[in-house]
């Protein structure tokens, strides 16, 4: 598995930048604040469900689903990078 992008840097690169929205415009028309925005297009905080919604919503060829799960690659791959041992399976014990 490869390093994903976080979706804000999706979000920047591919839409905001695409259609040639600053960030002030994009989140009045979002109804977030562009401090909210900021910090998701430079992967500061993730994209929740609600942003989800509303990023489908401003942006009719995507969905919550594919924000989310975006969302869902790029931090299973960090946690991955910050998990330093392994696990043993769990085995079942003969009665």
């Amino acid at each position: 598995m490869h390093n994903p992008p976080h979706p804000g840097t999706t979000l920047r690169v591919l839409y905001l930048e695409n259609v040639g929205l600053s960030v002030t415009e994009a989140a009045q028309r979002l109804g977030i604040s562009r401090k909210t925005l900021s910090q998701i297009i430079n992967g500061h905080a993730g994209i929740s469900p609600q942003m989800a919604i509303l990023l489908s919503q401003a942006f009719p060829n995507t969905t919550p689903e594919l924000w989310l799960t975006m969302q869902q690659r790029y931090d299973l791959w960090q946690a991955s990078q910050r998990i330093t041992h392994k696990v043993e399976p769990f085995v079942a014990v003969e009665a």
